[in-house]
């Protein structure tokens, strides 16, 4: 059977971000039941049509899942296992921000079977999380993680972002340090982006912050990469870095890499349920409408909850596969893509590893495929590359 990940989209926020143009909503609460209610129904009835695919990982995103009681978060891990075949030892991740947890809410996420915490801390500053809309401080970060520790998370990942508005490098340095001091087993780190529509892309527009300097934020990758991995950080991802450990294997992810991340790039399939959620079945990719209320309104009525749904040509995998498997520190190997496709990655693709590899954009050697150091800051140029016409 093939293996693949369930992804449960839960769009509920108490504050909408400055940032953010994610699926979510704030000031729902009274929909938050009724929401539940309709999503265990999905997880249900999806378990009947699975096509041969078993999961291995899970992961609640959203918004901000832990809004939800810790009882229907329960219930929502527990549909997955009933329903889904989810094993008992599966990571299953449920974001979390500060501020929407307690001790005893994590106590009680750890109990239901959630063995991986991801915490949007996003900043160690304050005037840095006043900024951008968050609802917590930075004590509040520190007391989330210190509580996630204490009832028993020992799979801690903590996203933190980059480039913000008046952000120098010295201070991005500082978060770090602070981050690194916390010892989490998973770092996630994004530079900000510019959404249209979002009330940062309006201040930025009046003039009243300014845009994104990306000679700087590149700046503060690079000393990200050059701190994590003096701090024994491997990096496995564009945005991602595990903490090194023993049984890692070379030319593998490490072992505390999110492991549902990496059905995404490895272009592998996924289960997506709720609203604005996406998925993959191996041959199509769907994505659900963006309406909470309409979303439980229609599972209610037996209706179908998909607000697109695309074949995906054998063309459009390959590309796929590349451009998401190029996001990987170990990149596309020869062997995955002779598997899975039945032909040499040079078959398909000679000229573009050609000319990548000149550029001293891409290495190319009788492995496979992946971004040469420059190409880390270059990833946009090299996936273009990949896209060829008519796929």
């Amino acid at each position: 059977m093939t293996r693949g990940g369930i992804y449960l989209h839960i769009p509920f926020c108490e504050a909408k971000c400055i940032y953010c143009d994610f699926c979510s909503y704030a000031g729902l609460e009274a929909l938050h039941g009724a929401y539940v209610d309709a999503l265990l129904v999905q997880i249900r009835q999806s378990g009947s049509s699975r096509h041969g695919l078993t999961f291995d990982t899970l992961f609640v995103g959203g918004g901000t899942p832990t809004v939800l009681t810790s009882e229907q978060l329960a219930a929502i891990v527990a549909a997955c296992r009933t329903w889904l075949g989810l094993p008992e030892d599966a990571e299953a991740t449920v974001e979390a921000n500060p501020g929407t947890i307690t001790q005893a809410s994590l106590a009680a996420l750890l109990q239901a079977g959630y063995n991986r915490l991801s915490i949007g801390v996003q900043s160690l500053h304050d005037q840095e999380l006043a900024l951008l809309g968050r609802i917590h401080d930075v004590r509040g970060a520190l007391e989330a993680i210190t509580a996630a520790r204490a009832v028993g998370f020992s799979n801690l990942s903590l996203d933190l972002m980059y480039g913000l508005p008046h952000q120098p490098l010295a201070r991005w340095q500082a978060t770090l340090e602070r981050a690194l001091a916390l010892a989490p087993e998973h770092l996630s780190l994004y530079a900000l982006t510019i959404e249209e529509r979002t009330p940062l892309a309006r201040s930025i527009a009046l003039g009243a912050l300014p845009a994104p300097d990306d000679d700087l934020a590149a700046d503060m990758y690079e000393l990200a990469q050059e701190m994590l991995s003096a701090c024994g950080y491997a990096q496995y991802e564009i945005s991602n870095w595990a903490r090194r450990s023993p049984g890692d294997q070379p030319g593998q992810p490490p072992a505390r890499a999110c492991q549902h991340n990496l059905h995404y790039w490895r272009n592998e399939p996924y289960l997506g349920l709720g609203v604005g959620a996406h998925g993959y079945d191996g041959q199509r990719r769907y994505a659900h409408i963006v309406d909470p209320e309409e979303y439980v309104r229609r599972v209610a009525a037996g209706e179908s909850t998909l607000a697109s749904s695309e074949a995906i040509s054998r063309d459009q995998a390959m590309d796929e596969t590349m451009i998401m498997g190029l996001r990987l520190a170990n990149g596309v190997t020869r062997d995955r893509f002779r598997r899975r496709f039945g032909v040499e990655l040079d078959a398909v693709y000679a000229e573009a590893l050609a000319a990548l590899a000149n550029t001293g954009l891409l290495e190319v050697d009788a492995t496979g495929i992946r971004l040469a150091p420059r190409g880390y800051l270059l990833g946009n140029r090299v996936f273009a590359e990949f896209m060829r016409a008519g796929s």
